[in-house]
């Protein structure tokens, strides 16, 4: 798909097929898409724990309570592994944050182009998602998404409510 249609035909799914699973070639292409985000000096600070096992499933789902996430066949929790991330010397800032932001961008991105749905998730309860995946400390969940395929008759609503440019963007 050309890039300013594919951001423009993405939305947040909000309903999907139980019943029809991702094939694994289709996920590969989209993890590969995160894989291949940039990151501060090419640290990669990220895992993606890729959720598709019935009882791993509904652990996690747990910690988001709507039903149409339960629906989803796939769950993708995207972390990010602060002891690998660039500080910046001047003032400590830490680039984990950015880094999984554009890497799970990525991913939603790649999904849209392979039909998959995808929802940017951060309302999750992250005590219940750490606990359900057993992280240690150093391992940050900064978002989750389901994936997989809307369910049948699911029609996207293409009217997207953005500001026009000349609120958001100043020339200088």
């Amino acid at each position: 798909m050309e890039y300013n249609d594919l951001i423009r035909s993405r939305v947040s799914v909000r309903s999907y097929d139980p019943e029809r699973p991702v094939p694994k070639e289709v996920l590969e292409k989209i993890l590969d898409a995160g894989r291949m985000a940039p990151s501060a000096c090419n640290y990669q600070p990220w895992k993606f724990l890729l959720i598709s096992s019935t009882g791993m499933l509904l652990k996690v789902k747990e910690c988001y309570q709507r039903d149409w996430f339960r629906d989803a066949p796939h769950v993708l929790v995207s972390v990010g592994l602060r002891n690998i991330a660039w500080n910046r010397s001047y003032d400590g800032y830490n680039s984990i944050e950015t880094d999984v932001a554009i890497a799970m961008t990525h991913i939603i991105l790649a999904a849209e182009n392979e039909g998959v749905g995808a929802c940017w998730i951060a309302a999750y309860n992250p005590i219940m998602l750490r606990e359900a995946l057993n992280l240690d400390g150093n391992q940050i969940i900064y978002g989750i998404t389901p994936l997989g395929y809307p369910r049948q008759g699911y029609r996207k609503s293409l009217s997207k409510k953005r500001k026009p440019l000349d609120e958001i963007v100043e020339y200088l």
